[in-house]
C-alpha cells in the first residue's frame, strides 16, 4: 500500500508557496494579468461571430461588445451598431498582449531571480519585504501612477480620440467641455448632485462632463498619490495602524476590490448614463447581483486574510477591530441589497 504522506501537495497553496519570492510573485501576477488579457480577447471574439446586426444587443446576452460599443466604437446613431471590425482588432489585440504578457510571466518564473533582490540593478529596485511600509509604498506608488494613466487614456477617448456614446442624445460625440468644479464633483461622493441630496451618491451622474470631469481627478489625485508614495514613506501612525506583512496587503487589496464591486453595482442598477439601455437592456438586475456577489466574495476574502494578518498579534483589540469591520461592512452590503430591489 502507497503511503499517502509521500505525495506532495504543497501546489494547493497556490501563490501562498511564493510569498516570500519576490521575483516568482512578480511572474505569477503577471502570468495572472495575461489570462485576464486573454479571457478578454476570445470572449469578444466569440461574441463578435454570434452577433446579429439586427437584433438589439441588448437581447443577444453579450458581455463584453456592450462595453466596447459605449465606448463610442462601431456605433451610428441611437445607438445602432454599424461596424463590427474594431471589436474583432480590440480583441486581437488582447489576445497578443495575453502572449506578450504570459512570455512575462513564463520569464520571472523560470529566467528572472526567484528573489529580486538578486537580480540586476533594475530588479532590485523592486524586491520587497512585507514588513518593510517604505519599499511596499513604492510599490503601491507605480501601481497608482498606471491606475491614473489608465483614468486619462479613457478621458483621451473621449475628448480627443472619437468621442464615446452619449444615450442622453443617442450618438458619439467628443466631450469638449468636461467639469473641472471640486465642488460639482466631490458633491457626489457626499451624496448631492445637481445641489440636492440623492442617496445614489456617485451613481446619480447624468451627463458625460461630469463622468469625465471626474475620471480627470482620478486619473491626477491617483497620479499625485503615486508620486507621493514613491518619494515618501508611511507615517508613524499608519505603521501602528496598519498590519505589514503578506495576509495584511492582501486583505487591504481585496477590500479595495470589494469596493468598486460595490460600486460597479449600484452604477449597474440605477445608472442609464454609464450603462446605456441601447446595450444593456433597461433591466440590468441580473449583471448587478453578479457584481454584488462579487463583492460579497472579495469582502469575505478581505475578512478572512484581515484575520489571518492579526493572528499572531497578542491584543484581542486587533481581532475586534476585524470584526467590528467586517460587520459594518456586511451591514452595509445588507442594506444596499435591500435598495437595489428598488429602482427609481
Amino acid at each position: 500500500m502507497r503511503a499517502s504522506g509521500a505525495r506532495d501537495w504543497s501546489w494547493l497553496s497556490g501563490n501562498a508557496r511564493l510569498i516570500d519570492l519576490s521575483g516568482q510573485l512578480l511572474g505569477a501576477h503577471i502570468a495572472h494579468a495575461g489570462l485576464i488579457m486573454f479571457w478578454a480577447g476570445s470572449v469578444t471574439l466569440i461574441e463578435v461571430t454570434k452577433f446579429v446586426p439586427d437584433k438589439a444587443m441588448s437581447d443577444q446576452g453579450l458581455l463584453l461588445l456592450p462595453n466596447l460599443a459605449r465606448l463610442g466604437w462601431g456605433v451610428g446613431s441611437g445607438g445602432t451598431i454599424t461596424d463590427t471590425y474594431p471589436y474583432f482588432v480590440i480583441g486581437i489585440f488582447h489576445l497578443v498582449a495575453s502572449a506578450v504578457l504570459g512570455a512575462g510571466g513564463l520569464f520571472h518564473v523560470f529566467r528572472g531571480p526567484s528573489i529580486l533582490k538578486n537580480g540586476g540593478a533594475n530588479a532590485k529596485k523592486f524586491h520587497y519585504e512585507w514588513s518593510d511600509p517604505k519599499q511596499l509604498s513604492l510599490i503601491l506608488g507605480h501601481h497608482l501612477i498606471f491606475l491614473g494613466m489608465a483614468a486619462l487614456l479613457f478621458v483621451a477617448k473621449a475628448m480627443f480620440f472619437g468621442g464615446i456614446y452619449d444615450p442622453a442624445v443617442g450618438e458619439v460625440h467628443l466631450v469638449a467641455n468636461p467639469t473641472i468644479d471640486p465642488f460639482t464633483i466631490f458633491d457626489y461622493l457626499f451624496g448631492f448632485a445637481d445641489g440636492r441630496w440623492n442617496p445614489l451618491g456617485m451613481a446619480a451622474v447624468n451627463n458625460l462632463e461630469d463622468i469625465i470631469g471626474g475620471h480627470i481627478w482620478v486619473g491626477a489625485m491617483c497620479i499625485a498619490g503615486g508620486v507621493w508614495h514613491i518619494t515618501t514613506e508611511p507615517f508613524q501612525w499608519i505603521k501602528g495602524a496598519f498590519v505589514f506583512n503578506g495576509h495584511g496587503i492582501l486583505s487591504y487589496s481585496l477590500a479595495g476590490v470589494a469596493l468598486m464591486a460595490f460600486t460597479s453595482c449600484y452604477f449597474v442598477a440605477f445608472n442609464d448614463t454609464v450603462f446605456p439601455p441601447e446595450f444593456y437592456g433597461a433591466d440590468r438586475t441580473q449583471f448587478a447581483f453578479v457584481q454584488f456577489a462579487l463583492c460579497l466574495t472579495f469582502l469575505g476574502g478581505h475578512i478572512w486574510h484581515a484575520f489571518k494578518a492579526r493572528s499572531q498579534a497578542i491584543e484581542l483589540r486587533d481581532n475586534f477591530y476585524a470584526f467590528l469591520v467586517g460587520f459594518l461592512g456586511l451591514a452595509i452590503l445588507v442594506i444596499s441589497l435591500v435598495l437595489l430591489s428598488f429602482r427609481p
